[in-house]
């Protein structure tokens, strides 16, 4: 079966709101062994909107729709789909009740035009709506299913969950299922990477290997199709090793997580504490570890030592050093980080200094960043990074480099040595 989406709204061309419908429903029909070929978003237009179904039409077995089932006059999903197949819509008995009683419960007068949303194509299979007004349905017409769905996500998600589901999966039966892994790399360009599994890539062709490129990190997306969730496994596994016999060095982690979640898993797991001194990142590291619930079992405290005195007089990084050498250097880099570690009785502390821009600070180029470890090692270490991009990506991408240096640190320690 191959699918196709289509998500109804103008809002969602102008911009106003993510269409975040279409990868869920992309998700969620990929474990299903569907594929989708196609996602298009059209706007609350009769023509452009039909011109999109008669596409569809022509080319794919399953065409859900989301959006348009609304009460207004630019809700046009059901009367344009009716249309297409030639049926007209008529009202259902127990969703116009419902919504007849949500009013009377809230004691609120409805106006007539939320009729319009109790309207189903005839002969459509109409999916209940628990979590608003407008139901969905599925219509089927010259070998193609049309399904429509509200747009609102609170409804769609469990209404496609709840109802349409269970509805699909009788559909298909006994259907290979499709299965994805996502392998998270970082400090590794996408174009090195693909070079590195280019023989696999094009030699693979189930599981098949994807390379997708993120903000500051690049990742594989391994995707197989079998019945068995055994066998699922057994291939994935297998791809996996292969792609980290030659760059496993730069893997980290895998599907939604991140640099600084696993991290913080890391330093719990291994019962690690933390401290921080930043400057460059003005606290977005700390920020970013104290986001998750149970960080206070691992972070110690830090400061934003932002201005030399406070790096001098708080730190206690040395004149002579600063001095000599300045705020912007690794020596400075790692006195903070020194320092961090002892004021905050930390098992390690890691510091940032550098210049984020636009502007040079000390004779010294933008992106230039110095990151400073302490206590792992039996000596201190030191990163030096001239980073590309503008002030924010500076920052956000020497935060991504110390969850990274810190991960790789964490490996080799054991709090018992």
């Amino acid at each position: 079966m191959n699918a196709e989406i289509i998500s109804v709204g103008s809002e969602l061309l102008l911009g106003q709101i993510v269409n975040t419908n279409a990868a869920f429903l992309s998700q969620e029909l990929a474990i299903l062994g569907v594929n989708v070929y196609y996602q298009t978003t059209v706007g609350d237009n009769h023509l452009r909107l039909t011109s999109a179904l008669e596409q569809a039409q022509s080319r794919s077995d399953l065409v859900i729709l989301t959006g348009g089932l609304g009460p207004t006059k630019d809700d046009l999903t059901k009367e344009s789909v009716g249309a297409l197949v030639g049926k007209p819509l008529v009202h259902h008995a127990q969703s116009l009740h419902n919504i007849e009683a949500f009013f009377k419960k809230r004691d609120r007068p409805m106006s007539e035009n939320n009729r319009k949303q109790a309207l189903v194509i005839e002969g459509s299979h109409v999916l209940p709506n628990h979590y608003g007004m407008a139901p969905g349905m599925v219509v089927s017409s010259n070998g193609v299913k049309f399904v429509l769905l509200p747009g609102p996500p609170k409804e769609m998600k469990p209404m496609f969950q709840n109802e349409l589901l269970p509805y699909l999966v009788e559909e298909l039966g006994g259907r290979e299922a499709i299965t994805s892994r996502v392998l998270r790399f970082f400090d590794i360009g996408e174009s090195q990477l693909e070079t590195d599994v280019l023989d696999l890539i094009e030699a693979q062709t189930n599981p098949t290997i994807a390379p997708l490129a993120s903000e500051g990190e690049v990742t594989l997306r391994l995707t197989v199709k079998h019945a068995d969730k055994n066998e699922q496994k057994r291939l994935l596994d297998e791809t996996e090793e292969l792609i980290k016999g030659r760059v496993g060095q730069y893997l980290y982690g895998y599907d939604d997580t991140s640099l600084m979640e696993q991290l913080f898993l890391q330093l719990k797991e291994k019962g690690c504490t933390i401290a921080t001194a930043e400057s460059l990142t003005g606290g977005k590291f700390s920020g970013g570890l104290t986001s998750f619930s149970g960080s206070s079992s691992v972070y110690r405290g830090g400061i934003v030592s932002y201005a030399t005195d406070v790096k001098e007089n708080v730190l206690g990084v040395s004149n002579e050093t600063i001095r000599e050498y300045g705020v912007v250097s690794l020596q400075c880099a790692m006195e903070m980080a020194i320092a961090a570690k002892k004021q905050y009785s930390a098992d390690i502390a890691i510091s940032f200094t550098g210049v984020a821009g636009p502007n040079k600070q000390e004779n010294k180029d933008p992106g230039l960043v110095y990151i400073g470890i302490a206590g792992l090692a039996a000596e201190s270490i030191y990163y030096e990074l001239k980073l590309p991009g503008g002030r924010e990506a500076v920052r956000d991408r020497a935060v991504k480099y110390g969850c990274f240096y810190l991960l790789n640190e964490l490996k080799r320690w054991n709090k018992s040595e």
